[in-house]
């Protein structure tokens, strides 16, 4: 098996060490002071469940590792329809393209029964750009439950979390996800292929379309947000409009509202990705996580209130912010990546799960 990992920041590295350590042929597509540690001395991951390093291939030419059985994506979503010139010389005819994303994915209606098949989500997918980059016959969706972060360069802290939910976007339990699931596991990870993939969207969705925003809006914890009555409420809000979007186009997440406030409750002095994102001047990945489930309540039928009112507020702050993004500092070493540029193979740098 042959996997290029486009994206190896701290999600992306720790897949494909995983996987090297399981055998796989994998090429980690980085650039800058990461690429150059990976080249160096590998990968090194600090975990709970025991360290361990390996050494698969680095590069940021992915024209010299040629064509590969998957694409494992650990880009952040809103640089997928400027990742051709990454991806697609690592594709062959039957290439599939694992999607690490958060929020609602480009291939959402792909072979999905019902009314909307085939309906393309504009805020995710403006103009089809990213289906003429990432067919969505290739695509296996991918739910990220593990908690990285790059302590330094080359270096993978692993805080917790093992688990890697994919699917087919059609529900078939396929040779290609059960042959990329065993290598997973092999590698010690969990890579359950579900049947029915949307549920487990909308099960992280609950959480990243409230807590993110509101982070970004407020400079505030998870558990700061969860612990103070007014946002606990705002959140609860926006938590049961989208569960009513989910419910109108056939998913039933099965998880309460109760259950995701205390579980952010539990992750307590954590700032969520977009927050991290805003503060070393990256682009906010709001699109995928507000956009999105505002435009299926259009499409539905749904009124969502709370949603549309921070959406608004979100997007003039993600606005703001990219006319004048900080700089990155040479120090930070998950600042590494370039801000101004959304193709960035090192763009997704630190990931951690929603609780």
């Amino acid at each position: 098996m042959k996997v290029a990992v486009v994206g190896a920041g701290a999600i992306g590295a720790y897949v494909g060490a995983a996987l090297h350590r399981a055998g796989a042929d994998v090429h980690l597509i980085a650039r800058g002071p990461h690429l150059a540690a990976m080249r160096r001395t590998g990968v090194s991951v600090l975990s709970p469940r025991g360290d361990f390093t390996a050494r698969p291939e680095a590069t940021d030419d992915p024209a010299a590792v040629g064509p590969v059985d998957y694409v494992f994506l650990g880009l952040k979503a809103n640089s997928y329809a400027t990742s051709g010139p990454l991806v697609h010389p690592l594709l062959h005819d039957k290439t599939a393209v694992i999607a690490a994303q958060n929020g609602i994915p480009w291939w959402y209606f792909h072979g999905l029964p019902g009314p909307y098949t085939g309906q393309r989500i504009e805020s995710v997918d403006p103009g089809g750009a990213v289906t003429r980059t990432l067919p969505p016959e290739r695509a296996i969706g991918c739910v990220v439950y593990a908690a990285t972060e790059l302590a330094a360069p080359g270096v993978v802290r692993h805080l917790e979390g093992t688990r890697f939910s994919i699917g087919e976007p059609d529900g078939a339990v396929s040779p290609r996800c059960l042959d990329f699931s065993a290598a997973m596991v092999a590698g010690g990870l969990k890579c359950p292929v579900e049947p029915d993939l949307r549920n487990d969207i909308w099960i992280k969705l609950l959480g990243n379309i409230s807590f993110n925003p509101i982070s970004a809006l407020t400079r505030a914890t998870m558990g700061e947000i969860a612990g103070h009555d007014g946002t606990r409420e705002l959140v609860t809000a926006m938590m049961r409009e989208t569960l009513e979007v989910a419910a109108r186009l056939g998913s039933r997440p099965g998880i309460s509202i109760e259950r995701r406030l205390d579980g952010a409750a539990r992750v307590g002095d954590h700032k969520t990705s977009t927050l991290q994102d805003l503060e070393r001047g990256k682009p906010l990945e709001l699109d995928v996580l507000l956009a999105a489930v505002v435009e299926l309540a259009g499409l539905t039928g749904v009124p969502v209130p709370t949603v549309r009112a921070i959406a608004a507020v979100a997007g003039l702050l993600a606005e703001t912010t990219a006319r004048t993004p900080a700089a990155a500092d040479p120090s930070n070493p998950s600042s590494a990546s370039n801000p101004s540029n959304p193709s960035d193979p090192s763009s997704q740098d630190t990931a951690r799960s929603a609780p």
